[in-house]
């Protein structure tokens, strides 16, 4: 049943197509950093620029709406690993809470993707919706994910708090991501039809 963006059914893709995407999404993941980090030096900003505009979460949040759950989960857990093994960021105490929240984007992102909403959603709208709650639900996973390394493993170098750090730095690349996300989707909904 095809009949309107907002109530379209999204049925999984060929694995072939979740693999591809998967694989592109990662080198977009593992690259985009270095671009913005290059960017960044050459304007003098150092790192920051990466740190907030967040070019590694892009990829995985679209790879996961485009092609779901497994392809978003793939992604978000390669990504960081790739990266680190690759350009040696991100640093290494920051690569396994890395890919659980990636893997929770990715996984979400890709779980909300088949969520059908009502008709009257606009579908830039929708896509923001489930957008949102890909990335409420990856910042949850990845707050208890500090807390148990905190608590657990007495692990000093993160701490929960930093996620609300992390938020209020990423500010600007959510702003992006809540611009761009919908309309690509949106975009990529009108060459489906």
């Amino acid at each position: 049943m095809q009949t309107t963006t907002a109530t379209r059914t999204y049925a999984l893709p060929s694995v072939k197509f979740q693999s591809i995407a998967a694989a592109l999404a990662v080198i977009a993941a593992v690259a985009l950093p270095q671009i913005f980090h290059l960017a960044g030096a050459a304007l003098g900003l150092g790192t920051v620029i990466g740190q907030t505009l967040l070019p590694m979460h892009l990829p995985v949040l679209l790879v996961g709406l485009l092609a779901g759950p497994y392809a978003g989960v793939a992604t978000g857990a390669l990504a960081p690993i790739i990266s680190f093994a690759l350009t040696g960021m991100p640093m290494a105490p920051m690569v396994p809470f890395m890919v659980i929240e990636l893997a929770a984007y990715g996984l979400f992102a890709g779980l909300l993707r088949g969520v059908q909403l009502p008709a009257a959603v606009p579908a830039p709208l929708a896509w923001l919706g489930k957008l949102l709650g890909a990335q409420v639900a990856g910042r949850l996973v990845d707050a208890i994910a500090i807390a148990v390394a905190v608590s657990l493993l007495g692990n000093t170098a993160m701490t929960v708090a930093s996620v609300w750090a992390a938020v209020i730095t990423g500010l600007p690349g959510l702003v992006l991501q809540w611009v761009l996300v919908p309309v690509i989707m949106t975009a990529v909904d009108r060459r489906r039809d």
